[in-house]
């Protein structure tokens, strides 16, 4: 383990890495500052800058604005009480409060200590959990990869914060926009509407670049987000003793609680955030103090939400299934340079495996030396009006399709899918479990038309070797328990 990690240091230092993870970490803060500017949307923008650089570096970079991100997020709540990131909501309810009593400086401070803390220990769980459980998964089938997909959107629809119905649908449909193209067995065109373009399917940069760029744009537009930042004097940003004590545990929890179910696909550092919140409330000897600016409420779900964030990279390394919508965006990237995510990453492409476990380290340091000295330009950089912020992004998102393959019809489909996005989030549709759809589409169904063959036709094969049955019956018992609920709701 220690020569498998010194080789992944030998790869992240090298000056080009080092570029890229000190850029993907600024970029990172820099998205989860400004609202409404995610990491799934800066990295869909960036995609195709992608296709220039290495795998590695590219990657290094992805995973740097994603774990960046949830430190640059806890900066707004705190500052102007509306969360940069999803993962960040709940850091509003103390951080905001903690400012106004005069205390932003060590809510900042311990929001990025406890961030440092808690990157730094999951990255022991995603170096010693991903590697056995690649090798477990060298024993999948074609069955057994079937039904994990299957379980994955499952799960996916199933914590979807709006309707669960709808978070299925959206699946559904990512999975037929996945189909389109050629068919695996005939060569044949489906789905193409004699359009030659789409022979080769619906590329991923335009639909994400459609969804979550373009979207994002025209519904903050739409919104029309204002901002009252908070102008007090920002000083004493290193926390007190009594305020590390107050901490402490509640740092070490939510990186447990953060880790586990950070691992879990459905976007767990979200749910991790709330479940850390919850611990730290109920086994305080105070609870009365939470909401009116307790300390532990910022320590512990910004804990939660880097450990997360990093624990999403074990089922995506080991098994090439994203957890979540940002996993699913790294995996597309893995899948334009040609390389596929899985067990048989960490033995055919151990730079990008190593090399990306050893930038965390690096990443996690140069965090925090961008979050404590330069509060003060963050704070500043959320005086941007978007009136000059929204079009640079909708420039950036037309000058990267087209520079992907010069081909002017995928601006179209990326326009397309920007007005979908941004339907979706109009009648509150959820954009995330059409990803994973589109992302895991092309895996369920290699997998289930391969056991079709192996099985002779017999739908029976999924239920007759031991981890795909279990993987079903997983799958099939999330959505009932959902069914259950729902139909008790429609009860009342």
């Amino acid at each position: 383990m220690i020569d498998h990690i010194l080789y992944g240091f030998s790869i992240a230092l090298t000056p080009a890495n080092l570029f890229y993870c000190l850029i993907g970490a600024f970029l990172g803060t820099l998205i989860g500052v400004l609202p409404g500017i995610g990491p799934i949307s800066t990295m869909s923008i960036l995609m195709p800058i992608t296709l220039y650089i290495s795998p590695a570096s590219a990657i290094i970079m992805f995973a740097g604005i994603f774990y960046g991100a949830q430190y640059g997020g806890s900066t707004t709540s705190i500052l102007v009480n509306i969360p940069g990131e999803a993962t960040s909501v709940v850091t509003c309810i103390d951080g905001y409060q903690m400012a106004l009593n005069g205390r932003a400086g060590p809510a900042l401070g311990i929001s990025a200590i406890g961030s440092f803390i808690a990157g730094t220990l999951a990255l022991f769980g995603v170096m010693f959990l991903t590697v056995p459980i690649a090798n477990f998964a060298l024993r999948f089938g074609p069955p057994e990869y079937f039904a994990l997909t299957f379980l994955a959107l499952t799960i996916v629809s199933g914590l979807a914060t709006e309707s669960t119905i709808k978070a299925l649908l959206m699946a559904a449909l990512g999975m037929w926009a996945g189909s389109i193209g050629m068919d695996i067995g005939s060569a044949t065109p489906r789905f193409t509407f004699g359009m030659k373009t789409l022979n080769d399917g619906v590329g991923i940069v335009p639909i994400m670049m459609g969804l979550y760029g373009i979207g994002e744009v025209l519904i903050n537009v739409e919104e029309k987000v204002e901002l009252d930042i908070f102008k007090a004097k920002i000083e004493k940003i290193w926390p007190s003793v009594q305020d590390w004590i107050q901490s402490r545990w509640a740092i070490l929890r939510g990186t447990i609680v953060g880790f586990f179910l950070g691992i879990l696909p459905g976007g767990g550092a979200i749910i991790a955030t709330f479940a850390s919140y919850a611990v730290e409330k109920t086994i305080s000897k105070h609870p009365e103090r939470f909401g009116h600016g307790a300390i532990e409420g910022v320590a512990g779900p910004e804990s939660a939400n880097n450990a997360g964030a990093e624990a999403s990279f074990v089922p995506m390394l080991a098994l090439g299934i994203p957890s979540n919508a940002v996993t699913a965006v790294l995996i597309g990237t893995l899948m334009i340079h040609g390389i596929q995510p899985g067990p048989l990453l960490v033995s055919n492409n151990p730079d990008i495996f190593w090399g990306v476990i050893a930038s965390m380290y690096i990443g996690n340091v140069i965090l925090v030396l961008l979050n404590l000295p330069l509060i003060g330009l963050w704070v500043q950089l959320l005086k941007i009006p978007y009136s000059l912020l929204f079009p640079a992004i909708i420039l950036f998102c037309l000058v990267g399709v087209y520079s992907v393959s010069s081909n002017i019809v995928e601006i179209f489909i990326m326009i397309f899918f920007g007005i979908i996005g941004f339907l979706m989030r109009k009648f509150r549709f959820e954009p995330a479990p059409f990803v994973m759809g589109l992302v895991l589409s092309p895996i369920m169904e290699n997998g289930f038309r391969q056991s079709l063959v192996l099985g002779d036709g017999n739908i029976s094969i999924f239920f007759t070797r031991t981890i795909s049955a279990f993987l079903i019956i997983a799958g099939l018992s999330v959505l009932a328990v959902h069914a259950i609920l729902w139909i008790r709701k429609m009860g009342k």
